[in-house]
């Protein structure tokens, strides 16, 4: 079956068919602690033929025999990320080095500890905030109160709501009997917005800068040609 899919090393979005993915799994008991379980090893190769790079990743389930021929298999229990080892996206370094850092390392460990990857997105968007709008406070909840008039109500929402799960690995509960724990997938809500911050602040700027750059530049070329003689030929 086809599915979109968008390649952690060139950022090419692709149609990915049974020519570009291999899928294997087999099942397992041995009489562990578990019961019936089934590892998964997907491979995928990028079809763009300027990349052609590959992934590789992994996934333990719990498998139940629905009959004789065939099996479900439940969400999984844990998931690897092989090759590339996190599913970082590629950003320009125009970036600050800084933010780069934390929101790759927040993507290399989303896996292996949400809660800690959950952290670092909260400071990745402090310095983001820092850096891009020029606000500096003693607390990042200050900081995010600061440019609530100069974005959007939905993003800032969300910009708030990264601070606050961020806080969760961040800061010890008052109550250290109470455990909010954090998944992977709501790590890479974090993550998510994080990019699409990225794509929307620094990546619209730049573009932003660019074009009108040439566009002035584009200007001054017919003002130069305007104001030079033109030779006549006798």
């Amino acid at each position: 079956m086809a599915f979109s899919w968008t390649c952690p090393y060139c950022n090419q979005n692709a149609t990915i068919t049974d020519s570009n993915i291999y899928r294997n799994r087999f099942k397992f008991n041995k009489g562990n602690i578990e019961g019936d379980l089934a590892f998964t090893f997907t491979a995928i190769t990028c079809p763009n033929n300027e990349c052609k790079q590959f992934i590789l990743n992994s996934s333990l389930h719990h498998t139940y025999d629905l009959d004789i021929s065939s099996s479900s298999y439940g969400d999984p229990l844990f998931t690897w990320q092989l090759k590339p080892s996190s599913l970082a996206k590629q950003f320009p370094d125009y970036i600050p080095k800084a933010v780069l850092d934390d929101y790759n390392e927040a993507c290399l460990i989303r896996d292996l500890s949400p809660k800690a990857s959950a952290t670092l997105s909260r400071r990745c968007l402090q310095g983001m905030i820092r850096d891009f709008w020029g606000e500096t406070k003693s607390r990042l909840i200050d900081e995010i109160y600061a440019i609530k008039d100069r974005i959007d109500p939905i993003t800032w929402q969300a910009i708030d709501a990264v601070r606050k799960i961020g806080n969760i690995g961040a800061h010890m509960e008052k109550d250290i009997d109470l455990i909010i724990d954090v998944d992977p997938n709501e790590a890479q809500m974090l993550i998510g917005l994080i990019e699409m911050l990225m794509k929307e602040w620094y990546i619209a700027r730049h573009e932003r800068q660019k074009q009108l750059e040439a566009l002035i530049g584009l200007d001054a070329q017919k003002a130069e040609q305007k104001n030079t003689p033109k030779l006549v030929n006798e």
